[in-house]
């Protein structure tokens, strides 16, 4: 894997660019958990499953569920993480339309030669200054979101989602119901409801760390008042409680196993 941070131009809109080659011995699964960032994906190799559906290059809005990713033992492509801000700005479509869905990538962004200049490219630093001054130039050309919801965003990603929904309205002198209708269309959820997301990706950050923390200490930093509320949550995002993640990490920073794992379908056939 390779990673760069974007140009200056592009903060707050653009979380980060990684490309990816990978090969195993094996079918591999992964389990993505619930998350408040956008993944654009660009293919430069075979499709890959999204919860059983094949995909070639796609767009995974914000989820509040998780999903089990599976290719046939290759990957290759370039993996961009975007605010929802910012993809509110560069797709031009209202947020609550993506969330927890995966759209073909040409049919929100119009591609054209793009990605085989990125798959031409000769290495990652080509590729990212590339994507980069794409990025820049469209987003260059879009309206800029409300300056109220950027203050509110910018505030419940400072404070990872610990604060009170009634102050973040009362600093910005709207109603909560106000607020909420805004973060509907520019975020794609409540301001409640990305709280709890941005608070259990810190959670999953700490327990992702070369050196992960006590399972007890991670729970009181990210706000969670009892083991049994921090469990609830990575269950309805992650599929698993932490212990059982944990246990399914991938070596080198690949992310998390679903081997062994509950799909969401089955989750859902469960349940009915």
């Amino acid at each position: 894997m390779a990673s760069s941070p974007p140009s200056a131009a592009l903060s707050g809109a653009v979380k980060g660019y990684c490309g990816y080659v990978e090969h195993t011995n094996a079918p591999l699964r992964r389990r993505e958990a619930a998350t408040g960032t956008i993944t654009v994906i660009f293919s430069f190799g075979p499709r890959m499953r999204v919860d059983g559906v094949l995909h070639d290059s796609f767009v995974a809005g914000l989820s509040d569920v998780p999903v089990t990713t599976e290719h046939g033992g290759v990957q290759n492509g370039l993996e961009l993480k975007l605010t929802p801000l910012g993809a509110r700005r560069l797709f031009g479509v209202p947020m609550h339309e993506l969330v927890n869905r995966v759209v073909a990538l040409d049919d929100l962004l119009g591609t054209g030669t793009l990605l085989e200049e990125l798959a031409e490219a000769r290495g990652w630093e080509a590729r990212f200054a590339r994507v980069d001054a794409e990025l820049t130039q469209r987003l260059g050309a879009a309206p800029a979101p409300h300056l109220a919801v950027r203050a509110a965003y910018a505030r419940l990603v400072a404070t990872r989602g610990m604060i009170a929904v009634g102050v973040l309205a009362g600093e910005l002198g709207w109603s909560r119901r106000h607020l909420a209708a805004r973060f509907r269309d520019d975020i794609g959820v409540s301001p409640k409801a990305l709280a709890r997301l941005l608070r259990f990706e810190r959670a999953m950050e700490l327990l992702g760390a070369h050196r992960p923390r006590a399972l007890a200490d991670v729970a009181y930093e990210c706000g969670y008042y009892d083991q049994a509320h921090f469990n609830r949550d990575f269950k309805a995002f992650a599929g698993a409680t932490p212990v059982e993640l944990l246990s399914r990490r991938l070596p080198d920073g690949g992310g998390w196993s679903a081997d062994g794992l509950p799909s969401v379908q089955d989750e859902l056939s469960a349940a009915a």
